[in-house]
């Protein structure tokens, strides 16, 4: 069996495989189907300051080969993780990341303040697709809002950053270099798409909040090549999220110069999606008489 370990931003993953942010809560539900404990790691749920119940309904829809979604990051509140998810996350043994947001910098760098520290928490991942409520744009529009964010949570928490960067940016490169320089310790790449749905017999849009959040199958070949051209502009690791639903998605979005993948919404279509890859990636490496999934990260991809 090759070996799938690898060490991001000074985490150790025993595979790739991770669950995305959003799809997975902090991992309650899919332990029911397996142990946590498989998995490389976990980016557990969306979490803000003080509670959210979240857009209204409808907020979640199926499109072609992907899903649309407006949650709204409905949580429980950061508090409230502190005392009842990761006590009980922290059990499992994989690398363990909550997700954060807010709608202002303070926010961000509260929530991080709060979190840093926790025992068995390995790292936060920023969420800079939120709406900037001061000027409206998400924070990771632009490179100057994107690392203006990292680096006021950078000076209110020692634990790793991974930097969740979103697509709907003139060039993700440039917001990439902006936040390795504000002191981001590895990169997410890709946030969904803004898409939306019309409802033609009521002539109006079908989400509640009319655009939402483009995910799945269909996204595949757009997030893989944002992580092909992020991978040439910065040394930060890469965990690469976007349409992986095979063992085969995730050789792509490794050859592309990830080192480590997520999977999001192929979770809601099956449970098991992640052992499958696991399982399949492994196959395929040996089979390809690799020793270490580390050979391939970058093999189609060279600097």
């Amino acid at each position: 069996m090759a070996d799938l370990s690898n060490t991001l931003a000074g985490v150790c993953f025993k595979n790739p495989v991770t669950t995305s942010s959003g799809t997975c809560g902090f991992g309650r539900e899919l332990n029911e189907f397996y142990d946590l404990s498989r998995l490389g790691g976990i980016f557990a749920k969306g979490t803000t300051l003080e509670p959210r119940s979240g857009n209204p309904t409808p907020r979640v829809l199926e499109t072609p080969a992907g899903m649309i979604n407006s949650v709204g990051l409905q949580n429980p509140g950061v508090e409230a993780v502190l005392k009842k998810e990761l006590p009980w996350l922290t059990q499992f043994d994989l690398a363990k990341f909550v997700n954060i947001a807010g709608n202002t910098v303070e926010d961000y760098a509260e929530v991080a303040a709060r979190l840093d520290g926790f025992p068995g928490l390995d790292g936060l991942e920023l969420n800079i697709s939120c709406p900037n409520v001061d000027g409206g744009l998400a924070f990771g529009s632009t490179p100057h809002e994107a690392e203006k964010l990292v680096r006021a949570v950078r000076r209110r928490t020692s634990l790793p950053l991974f930097v969740k960067l979103t697509p709907n940016t003139l060039d993700i490169r440039d917001v990439a270099m902006a936040v390795e320089q504000a002191g981001a310790d590895a990169l997410t790449v890709m946030n969904t798409l803004i898409g939306m749905l019309i409802d033609v017999e009521r002539a109006k849009p079908l989400l509640s909040k009319k655009t939402g959040g483009l995910c799945g199958p269909a996204t595949k070949p757009v997030a893989l090549r944002m992580v092909y051209e992020v991978y040439h502009v910065t040394k930060l690791p890469i965990v690469g999220v976007g349409g992986i639903t095979t063992a085969l998605d995730a050789v792509e979005f490794l050859m592309a110069g990830a080192s480590a993948i997520a999977v999001g919404s192929g979770n809601l279509v099956n449970p098991m999606i992640t052992m499958e890859i696991i399982d399949g990636l492994n196959d395929w490496l040996d089979v390809h008489h690799y020793k270490s999934v580390k050979e391939i990260i970058g093999l189609a991809n060279p600097r």
